[in-house]
């Protein structure tokens, strides 16, 4: 009796890695239910860490103590001034290229710092912590002074007195962020502070790998960070509410469910990308955004109708996705909401993934280079073979 053959198995799209495992590290596993900075899951971290504790755990590699903490904070307070020179070009890019991305100026922020960095090339232990610390500090300060002249003020000297978070939000806007406001940002920077080995991630440690500097591998990573498919999606999901806006509400303070739809089918028709939802690992929805969203409606309903809209708009958004498509958003969605009704400008957004990322960036420089060997994959080559240059 004769069987029919065995149906061929789909193949399997690798393309850009996808389902490959490419090295260990110890500092982040990320699965489809959980994400874990170094053994803590990031529910935890987000409900009962700060920012600074986080940045420790990741950069330092434990839950500091409260004497630990204590020192480390005002370490990195102490080495949040960038030099003159620094803050100077900064200005200069800032003002004569005002159509500049302020990733781009952050980049050449990163890389004059390492001209003046006496660690810059030397990646010892003692020596990429020393850098970890000084660009975590600075990097802040060189988003504000971006910012700052951008829209025609003067840069504002960091504050010693507020914590990382508040800081941070001090150099941007020249104002003392009140106590909610400052949670959230602490809250989001511990949620993109690490996430295993991501676009950027892999190319700071491709880069380590090749046993260069630490400010050259973290150059890398802004560049790759920049890219509207990795953190440059915050920014492109408050774009597209702001569309849904214009075309949909006008300007009104309510949302018109009817209307919200049919610019989402005609969105769907036209095959348009529409970013912060999806994720390559989390299928089921990215636990991030749900705490991110949770602690953005906090502000919104304490500003009133004006930044609530921004939330509803985007639950029906969300809501449709969901229904229509199978798609979860991710954290990239309501950090676009929430960093929006906080009054940060768009362009800044990505800059402050930056500002939390770098925890993650540096601790896996230093993982790359404390057992290191280059990263060299091979290609699987299509192009065409037996040519002859001479006839």
């Amino acid at each position: 009796m004769s069987t029919a053959p065995a149906p061929s198995a789909k193949p399997v799209d690798t393309r850009g890695l996808a389902g490959q495992t490419v090295g260990d590290t110890s500092i982040c596993a990320v699965t489809q239910t959980e994400l874990i900075y170094r053994g803590y899951e990031i529910a935890d971290l987000a409900e009962n860490a700060s920012f600074e504790e986080v940045a420790h755990l990741l950069i330092v590699g434990h839950k500091p103590t409260a004497a630990e903490l204590a020192a480390f904070k005002a370490e990195v307070a102490s080495m949040r001034a960038i030099p003159t020179s620094v803050r100077d070009a900064i200005v200069r890019v800032a003002k004569e290229s005002p159509n500049a991305h302020p990733m781009s100026i952050l980049r050449t922020g990163v890389s004059l710092l390492s001209h003046l960095d006496p660690d810059c090339e030397d990646n010892s232990p003692a020596a990429g912590l020393r850098k970890s610390k000084r660009l975590l500090a600075q990097i802040p300060t060189i988003v504000g002074a971006c910012q700052r002249t951008l829209d025609g003020q003067s840069p504002v000297d960091p504050d010693p007195s507020l914590g990382h978070a508040a800081n941070l939000l001090w150099s941007i806007t020249g104002k003392k962020p009140d106590e909610l406001a400052a949670r959230i940002m602490d809250v989001s920077l511990v949620l993109y502070a690490e996430h295993d080995f991501n676009a950027s991630t892999f190319s700071c440690r491709t880069i380590a790998s090749t046993e260069t500097d630490m400010h050259s591998a973290v150059c890398g990573g802004i560049g790759a960070l920049k890219g509207p498919l990795h953190g440059g999606a915050n920014e492109m999901a408050m774009e597209m509410l702001k569309d849904i806006d214009r075309d949909c509400a006008g300007g009104k303070m309510t949302v018109d469910p009817k209307a919200i739809n049919e610019w989402m089918q005609r969105a769907f028709a036209e095959k348009r990308k529409l970013m912060g939802f999806g994720h390559r690992v989390y299928k089921n929805g990215d636990h991030r955004a749900g705490i991110l969203r949770r602690w953005g409606l906090k502000l919104a309903e304490k500003q009133g109708p004006s930044s609530k809209k921004w939330f509803d708009m985007g639950d029906e958004v969300q809501a449709i996705m969901l229904r229509d498509k199978n798609i979860h958003p991710n954290v990239d969605f309501p950090c676009g909401m929430t960093y929006f009704i906080m009054g940060i400008p768009v362009p800044q957004y990505t800059p402050i993934f930056v500002a939390a990322r770098i925890t993650g960036w540096c601790a896996h420089i230093m993982e790359q280079h404390a057992n290191n060997r280059i990263i060299r994959p091979l290609a699987s080559y299509t192009g065409p073979m037996g040519l002859h240059w001479k006839a």
